[in-house]
């Protein structure tokens, strides 16, 4: 490991010890699916905590039977804490929702995770910690209310295709380094499918409208700055996604009446 990869990791320990006990936990509570943010977060997390650090696994019927062995394999080999709590005994009644299709099940079960999570984290004093990488959450791509729900995040300011480095320096298993990220919505399901594009190339995009300090919400500035250097395709379907899931990043807007008094006034 390299000096430079030595100081993220010890930093980003720090900033889990810190943040965690500056809630009044000492505890952690992570959800494992077995790919790799997951995985990183619960590496991380064992080596800032370790027994206090548990994972819980959270299948479905329709979760990749692979990426449920990765999981458990995972905490196997590190020695962490976790618990297997399989989704299928709810699969029934959402199944019974009208015109049920595989992405509204999927989000559906990514809430009822958050849902475990948060009494996990309340029966045993453990503050819920988040996977979800930047790219991701620059493009909402995730489930509000859901995956993207935690307290505290490590990874949160980290490019997908910055934490497969990180991967190796963690020594996370290779068998979940190597294979296709996936939400694991359903069997077979891959991100990058979803997406249209591989994480190299949206990274690459998002990295240089970060580079040239362009507003990621002035969709016609970006375009006007950089059209030339990315396929068109490229930048309307990544520029569409973060026009469209803005909102999952921000906090609900809430009314107050100092604001309407002075809205009034003004008129």
């Amino acid at each position: 490991m390299t000096q430079s990869h030595k100081q993220i990791i010890n930093a980003m320990i720090r900033f889990l010890k810190t943040q965690t006990k500056k809630r009044g936990f000492s505890r952690v509570v992570y959800g494992l699916s077995g790919g790799l943010d997951s995985a990183i977060v619960g590496r991380l997390s064992q080596m800032a905590f370790g027994k206090n650090a548990t994972a819980l696994l959270m299948p479905t019927s329709l979760s990749s039977k692979e990426n449920l062995q990765d999981a458990r394999d995972f905490t196997n080999h590190f020695d962490i804490p976790h618990h297997i709590i399989s989704l299928s005994d709810y699969e029934p009644i959402l199944q019974k929702y009208p015109k049920m299709s595989k992405e509204r099940f999927g989000n559906l079960c990514a809430r009822l995770r958050m849902m475990i999570l948060y009494d996990y984290s309340a029966q045993e004093h453990a503050l819920v910690v988040g996977t979800s990488n930047k790219t991701e959450r620059i493009l909402g791509y995730g489930t509000i209310y859901g995956d993207l729900a935690y307290a505290i995040n490590p990874i949160g300011n980290f490019y997908k295709t910055e934490l497969f480095e990180l991967a190796h320096h963690l020594e996370i298993p290779h068998s979940i380094i190597h294979k296709k990220p996936s939400a694991d919505l359903f069997e077979g399901q891959t991100d990058e499918e979803d997406l249209g594009f591989s994480y190299q190339e949206i990274d690459h995009l998002l990295q240089k409208i970060e580079e040239r300090k362009l507003n990621l919400y002035k969709t016609d500035v970006i375009f006007d700055m950089i059209r030339g250097e990315f396929s068109q395709s490229l930048l309307s379907s990544v520029l569409t996604r973060i026009s469209k899931n803005s909102f999952k990043n921000k906090g609900p807007s809430i009314f107050t009446s100092r604001t309407h008094k002075s809205k009034e006034s003004a008129q």
